[in-house]
């Protein structure tokens, strides 16, 4: 019997549970909304136990969570999600209590950084070693990879809190965000548009003034990405992207932006393949986490 993975998306609003081997090997999956920390994690633990019964041992759990986490194997603190607005979230060791409860290795790191491993492993990211990977919904947050490797450093990316310009005067809206105000999860994130308007941004019609706001907010911090980072390509998913008029708004204003700076045939040329959403859809995710869960397996076998 192949041994199979378990993958656990663990969002700010929800977790995502899955055992499989991929995209096209999913052989359980379980979606319920994030609560306590100790409920939700035991609704999770519990899914993975019922599945080890119906389809043997696991090899390993991967975990791709909201954040900030710490991400580092040499921390005293890695697994936790550490200074999280989240109610009774904060300083909550996640893959320790799952790793202690199933009895088996687990990978971790932060949601978008899952996301961005999925794309780069099935999805739209194949073959390159150098892109980012964006997610635009309840948050803002952005991961990727970095000549192969994905990105960390002094902790890991947290690109949905960049400063960016903001034109009071065109917008008064001061912003979302409780550490920053009008960072680009404060102006940009689905409910910083809700807030603006007045009603939830999913209601409001292709053609509202609200879209052109949010297509600039974001191609500025594109702009800013693609001058720092360098990507080889940028993979753009979550639920305000569903308002796919905002592709073509980016792929006119971010060229407008860098004014000819930077000459890339990728962004002069064919900027609709340069900037994309995502080849796995919503489950970029969850499959990421099942790569993280199966690097931890050939860790812990490499360890032996």
């Amino acid at each position: 019997m192949t041994e199979l993975l378990g993958a656990i998306e663990a969002g700010g609003t929800k977790f995502v549970c899955a055992v499989g081997t991929g995209p096209d090997d999913i052989r359980a999956e379980i979606r319920f909304a994030t609560s306590e920390p100790d409920e939700t994690l035991a609704q999770a633990i519990e899914f993975f136990r019922e599945q080890q019964q119906e389809w043997g041992k696991l090899r390993a759990v991967g975990i791709a969570a909201f954040g900030p986490v710490d991400p580092d194997p040499r921390s005293a603190r890695f697994g936790y999600i550490t200074s999280t607005p989240k109610p009774k979230w904060k300083n909550t060791d996640v893959a320790g209590v799952v790793r202690r409860a199933l009895g088996l290795p687990v990978g971790f790191d932060t949601d978008v950084n899952g996301a961005a491993l999925g794309e780069w492993r099935w999805g739209a990211a194949q073959e390159l070693d150098t892109f980012i990977y964006l997610t635009v919904g309840t948050g803002i947050g952005g991961g990727g990879m970095y000549n192969g490797q994905l990105m960390h450093g002094l902790l890991h990316p947290e690109m949905g809190h960049l400063l960016i310009p903001h034109d009071w005067e065109a917008d008064p809206y001061a912003g979302h965000c409780p550490y920053h105000g009008d960072c680009l999860e404060g102006l940009a994130s689905g409910p910083a548009i809700g807030e603006r308007w007045g009603q939830p941004a999913e209601t409001l019609p292709a053609d509202h003034p609200a879209w052109e706001l949010e297509a600039n907010y974001l191609a500025h911090a594109l702009v800013n990405f693609i001058l720092t980072l360098s990507p080889q390509r940028i993979v753009i998913g979550g639920g305000v992207m569903k308002q796919k008029q905002l592709y073509p708004m980016l792929h006119a204003r971010v060229p407008q932006l860098l004014n000819s700076y930077v000459q890339s045939p990728a962004i002069m040329e064919d900027i609709e393949s340069y900037i994309v959403p995502p080849g796995l859809g919503g489950k970029a995710g969850v499959l990421g986490a099942m790569v993280l869960g199966e690097q931890a397996a050939e860790r812990a076998q490499q360890s032996q």
